[in-house]
């Protein structure tokens, strides 16, 4: 019994600890729709439909919208938003391939011809984290 203790005790010196991720979503222009959010642990899965670490669809709230992520375990990780104002869960794009709504990402930032990489956008999760994604 005490060995399991032991154990038990030990676990979050193996990177078993688990964290939450809290993203403040700010600048919504409107609060209908939903947030697509997805985490993603690879360079080699960024932006890959169906490939991210963990996702979650979340309710618009009015003004800044929170979104807790829970048992998250220690690594490096990226985070990229859309506001999906009209609800049909995609990200809307133009004839030219341009998304049509609201991007965010954490830490980078979009750019003219592109999003940000994985390199510019992770961040390192070894406690609890929280950070703010304002769209553009």
């Amino acid at each position: 019994m005490k060995r399991i203790q032991y154990i038990l005790l030990m676990l979050p010196l193996f990177g078993f600890t688990q964290h939450t991720l809290t993203v403040k979503i700010t600048d919504l222009k409107s609060s209908k729709g939903l947030i697509a959010l997805g985490v993603y642990n690879s360079s080699e899965t960024w932006l890959e439909d169906g490939k991210m670490f963990t996702g979650v669809f979340a309710e618009v709230e009015e003004g800044d919208t929170l979104i807790k992520l829970k048992d998250l375990p220690s690594g490096t990780y990226a985070v990229s938003l859309f506001h999906d104002e009209n609800g049909d869960r995609e990200l809307d794009k133009n004839i030219f391939g341009i998304p049509k709504e609201d991007l965010g990402f954490s830490k980078g930032k979009l750019k003219t011809f592109g999003p940000p990489s994985f390199e510019e956008c992770s961040f390192e999760m070894t406690s609890d984290v929280e950070i703010k994604i304002p769209l553009k």
